[in-house]
């Protein structure tokens, strides 16, 4: 269960689907969630490894007191959580489904827990080439004191769709006092 909005947007854009159900750039509209604009973000791909921030709303800035086009989006996220995104990133671009990162952003003396979309986009040829993203906040961001956010932890990172939903687990029983599957 994600936040609303985190929700709100994981369902425009699967309702925006083209090609595979992946959408387009060209088919994402801003006026459709005029107040998540300045929580959303995009991600170019660049290379495997490299996601160069194209765009960054107002929030996402200001969180970081600083403009971050062009810096690598991962590059915001702690040194050992870079690995786990970038998987999960190239993972998204092959099978078409958002990724929600559980993280908590830490200032020098506060963090602010938040949920992180991205939901890969297709370029013009087809192919996975940016991700539509969003810093959702899980608490008051005045915790922060408007210090800005120096680093990223993930705390999880997980797909979003049927080809990431748990399958029921086995559980033990107990038949005639024997153990069963």
């Amino acid at each position: 269960m994600f936040h609303s909005n985190t929700q709100t947007l994981i369902d425009y854009w699967r309702g925006q689907g083209g090609y595979r159900g992946l959408p387009t750039r060209a088919q994402i509209d801003p006026a459709a969630f005029p107040k998540l604009m300045p929580q959303v973000f995009i991600l170019g791909r660049v290379n495997a490894g490299f996601y160069p921030i194209r765009l960054a709303g107002g929030f996402v800035a200001d969180l970081h007191k600083r403009n971050l086009k062009g810096l690598n989006g991962l590059s915001l996220f702690s040194e050992r959580n870079r690995l786990t995104l970038h998987t999960a990133l190239e993972t998204a671009r092959r099978r078409p489904e958002p990724v929600v990162a559980t993280v908590e952003a830490f200032t020098d003396q506060a963090s602010l827990p938040m949920e992180v979309l991205f939901a890969p986009l297709a370029g013009a040829d087809g192919s996975p080439e940016r991700f539509l993203g969003l810093y959702q906040p899980l608490a008051l961001v005045a915790r922060l004191d408007g210090r800005p956010v120096r680093e990223i932890v993930a705390h999880s990172v997980r797909g979003v769709g049927p080809a990431n939903e748990e399958t029921p687990r086995l559980r033990l029983a107990t038949l005639d006092g024997r153990r069963v599957a």
